[in-house]
C-alpha cells in the first residue's frame, strides 16, 4: 500500500510539472517584411530588418515559482543584420528589456528570466532594463484575426491589422521569416505602427505600414 501511495504522489508531481509554465499572447514587428515574396525579401536582406520589438502578455502561469498572471514584458532588439536572413551574420545583438511596472521585485526577476529564455541569444546581451506600464491587447482575445496593440510606456509600440488582398504586391507572398521566438498559432500582420524611442541601442526608429508583424499565442515551460 505504501508503494502505491508513493507512486501516486510521484504521478501527481509529474502531472503538476507538466502543467507548470505560462501561456498568453505574443506580438512582434521588424523593420523588414516577414510576409513577402522573394524579390522583395532579397531587396531588403542585409539592408534593413535588423531592428525589432517583441512582446509577451502572460494570461496565466508561473515562472521560477512566481505567479505572472496578467503581466507583460517587451524585448527590443538591434542585430548586426537582417533578423532571420541565413546569408548574413545576425550577431552581435544588443537588446533592451521593458518590464511591466506593475510587477513586484520578485516578479520583475521572473519576467526577465522568462523573456531571456524565450528570446534566447537575441536577449542575452541586455544593454538596458526599463520599468514601464506595458499593455498588450488582441482584438476579441483571438490572435487569428491579427489585430493587436502593444504599448510600453512612451518607449515602444506596435499596432497591427490583418493582411488584405490590397497589401499583396505579387501573387506569391508567404511567411518568409518565421517568428523570432517559439509560439503556437501565429498570423502575419501589417504593422500599422512600429516604433522604439528609448535609449540603450544607439538608435531609435519608426517603421509603419509594413508586412512586418506577427500576432500569436504561446505556451512555455521551464
Amino acid at each position: 500500500m505504501k508503494g502505491i501511495v508513493v507512486l501516486g504522489l510521484a504521478a501527481l508531481a509529474l502531472a503538476g510539472s507538466a502543467l507548470a509554465g505560462v501561456r498568453g499572447a505574443y506580438i512582434e514587428a521588424r523593420t523588414a517584411d516577414v510576409y513577402t515574396g522573394a524579390c522583395f525579401a532579397n531587396s531588403e536582406a542585409g539592408l534593413v530588418g535588423e531592428l525589432a520589438v517583441m512582446g509577451w502578455k502572460i494570461d496565466k502561469g508561473s515562472w521560477q515559482g512566481v505567479s505572472l498572471d496578467g503581466l507583460s514584458v517587451v524585448g527590443v532588439i538591434k542585430a548586426n543584420s537582417t533578423l532571420g536572413d541565413i546569408s548574413n551574420t545576425t550577431y552581435p545583438v544588443k537588446s533592451v528589456l521593458i518590464i511591466d511596472e506593475k510587477a513586484t521585485p520578485e516578479q520583475r526577476l521572473a519576467l526577465r528570466a522568462f523573456a531571456q529564455r524565450m528570446g534566447g541569444d537575441l536577449l542575452n546581451d541586455v544593454a538596458r532594463v526599463e520599468y514601464q506600464p506595458v499593455e498588450l491587447t488582441v482584438e476579441d482575445g483571438n490572435p487569428h484575426n491579427a489585430t493587436a496593440t502593444l504599448t510600453a510606456g512612451a518607449l515602444a509600440s506596435i499596432r497591427t491589422r490583418a493582411v488584405k488582398r490590397s497589401d499583396l504586391s505579387c501573387s506569391h507572398e508567404e511567411v518568409w521569416y518565421p517568428p523570432l521566438t517559439k509560439v503556437g498559432h501565429f498570423m502575419p500582420a501589417i504593422a500599422v505602427a512600429h516604433s522604439y524611442q528609448g535609449e540603450g541601442l544607439g538608435t531609435k526608429w519608426s517603421s509603419p505600414d509594413k508586412r512586418s508583424a506577427f500576432v500569436a499565442d504561446f505556451q512555455a515551460s521551464e
